[in-house]
């Protein structure tokens, strides 16, 4: 029966993949500004939807067949899985490659998902989309450079090399020099990345809507619909660098106290366009980079802190959040006015790249947002259950709301001891972890369909500062939630006075901030003796 339905759903997805590919062919070469090379795409796109339609039936087959009989909770059953899950994931690596483009896209957000994807998924693509990118031919970017800026590469910059230090998957990035002598970086689309556009989502998207018709445990339609949202502002360079000079301007503000921390780099508008940016070059360590990090004189341990505020300020006080902040798109440098203490060590600079992929959280939205990461570092179940309503979640489902975004169980989240929310980054913590998300899977995807979408891009946010705060240090850092802790509380005390300017309300604040310094400073001395403790143990 169930090998009858699967054989049905693969002839089903073959036929329609047949189908769709003529309507996106026609779309793709009406719409497109070159219509000979959207003709030559046409002859791609039936290739592609067929190996979309393949690919998704091979996975389907494969756990329906090597599953099939073994009991749930056998140690049989979890090591074929185990297996299983590496194929697919190879599989589904491999279609995104080939393919290229949004493909890539959406196999960086599944990267991102530990709560939902199965750890050889994240695993795979974590360590594949990032670093194998597809690059584009120097002739392909001499033809952008030509088209966008009126002249090749040699003659609008002094100097440019041929070679991309960079590339990611939707453009990649060459060094130049100015005709003036500034050194800049070149940020050049991929060639006919928005004729193949409309066509990959048409394919995506009927693939993933096939698989829950038939599959309906596997619900992805929700990052789908994300990513056609998003690509289009994406892969339009201006927007990137107007949401540069917008979150620049937010930190000088709203959050000066560290504006001079934060950095982006500054855009040459008259050698940009919205297929190319050229920006200033940055002489700096990626984020993950401990070597460099620790030669310039930077502790990881400040980067750490620094991160966290960083974001913490941009969710919690500027509603105006960088989404995709992946270990590429952050370097450190020493910040510049700074110098070497008498221990050697310098300050860090946070320079934030790829401001392509930002969200806005309306005043609610961030109100009720930091109000929940208020109650969770503070271990307050009333109030971790009616802000999770509030954004959501439901009566039902609050606490594997709070799950996701602590990725601990609901006993360890309300647990009113300092470190709490600490995951250690164990064998028996993942494992706790990938268990807790296999168990809840069901319930997870109708929280994920409940949440509003910038509700998600908080968490595969949040997933991303968790991975990059993790290679800098051995688990998350006891100081970065209580980062998160006082920014959130903070706002939440900020707009409660915005409400109502009395003498009273005045009077409450003030209170209120008092309580919140004498809060945080016990937290910290707690947190001074358990690392003392630590250290002792050693």
């Amino acid at each position: 029966m169930a090998g009858r339905s699967l054989w049905r759903a693969t002839n089903k997805l073959l036929v329609a993949s047949t189908a769709l590919g003529g309507g996106a062919a026609a779309a793709t070469i009406a719409s497109s500004d070159d219509p000979a090379m959207a003709l030559k795409l046409c002859t791609i796109v039936p290739l592609r939807l067929f190996r979309d339609a393949v690919t998704a039936a091979t996975i389907a087959f494969d756990y329906e067949y090597s599953l099939w009989g073994l009991p749930e909770g056998s140690a049989e059953r979890a090591k074929v899985k185990h297996e299983v899950h590496m194929r697919g994931a190879r599989r589904l690596e491999e279609l995104c490659f080939r393919n290229g483009g949004i493909y890539i896209k959406l196999g960086q957000h599944l990267g991102q998902l530990e709560y939902l994807v199965p750890e050889e998924y994240v695993r795979i693509m974590r360590e594949s989309m990032l670093n194998r990118c597809p690059h584009s031919s120097f002739d392909q970017v001499r033809e952008v450079v030509k088209k966008e800026l009126g002249g090749a590469p040699d003659e609008i910059f002094d100097e440019f090399d041929p070679v991309p230090i960079a590339s990611a998957s939707l453009a990649q990035v060459h060094v130049a020099q100015t005709h003036e002598g500034q050194k800049v970086a070149v940020k050049v689309q991929h060639t006919h990345m928005t004729d193949t556009a409309a066509a990959d989502y048409a394919t995506v998207e009927l693939i993933v809507n096939t698989l829950h018709r038939y599959f309906p445990s596997f619900d992805y339609r929700w990052l789908v619909a994300e990513v056609r949202e998003s690509i289009p502002k994406e892969l339009d360079f201006l927007v990137e660098a107007k949401n540069s000079v917008k979150c620049m301007d937010n930190f000088r503000k709203l959050s000066p106290r560290i504006a001079d921390y934060v950095y982006a780099p500054r855009v040459y508008w008259n050698l940009s366009t919205s297929k190319l940016l050229t920006m200033e070059y940055m002489e700096a360590a990626q984020v993950n980079d401990l070597k460099n990090i620790q030669r310039f004189g930077i502790q990881p341990i400040d980067v750490v802190k620094l991160v966290s505020e960083t974001f913490a300020e941009m969710m919690f006080k500027h509603g105006f959040v960088h989404c995709d902040p992946h270990a590429a798109n952050l370097l450190v440098r020493p910040l510049p006015s700074s110098r070497r203490s008498i221990f050697g060590r310098r300050k860090p600079q946070l320079i934030l790249l790829d401001h392509g992929l930002y969200k806005e959280l309306d005043y609610n939205t961030r109100i009720n947002y930091a109000s929940l990461w208020k109650a969770l570092v503070y271990s307050d179940a009333n109030g971790i259950k009616e802000n999770c309503v509030k954004l959501g979640a439901g009566d039902d489902l609050y606490a594997l709301f709070a799950g996701i975004l602590t990725m601990r169980p609901w006993n360890k989240v309300i647990d009113p001891s300092v470190d709490h929310l600490v995951v250690k980054g164990t064998d028996s913590d993942r494992s706790e972890l990938q268990m807790y998300a296999s168990q809840y899977f069901p319930q997870i995807t109708e929280l994920l369909r409940r949440l509003p979408r910038v509700i998600l891009l908080m968490l595969k946010t949040n997933d991303c500062l968790r991975a990059v705060n993790g290679s800098l240090v051995q688990g998350p850092s006891l100081e970065s939630f209580l980062i998160i802790g006082r920014v959130s509380s903070e706002a939440v005390l900020e707009s409660m006075l915005s409400q109502k300017r009395s003498l009273l309300s005045w009077i409450n604040f003030w209170v209120q901030k008092f309580l919140l310094e004498g809060r945080l400073c016990a937290m910290h001395i707690a947190v001074w003796l358990l690392q003392l403790r630590k250290a002792l143990t050693l």
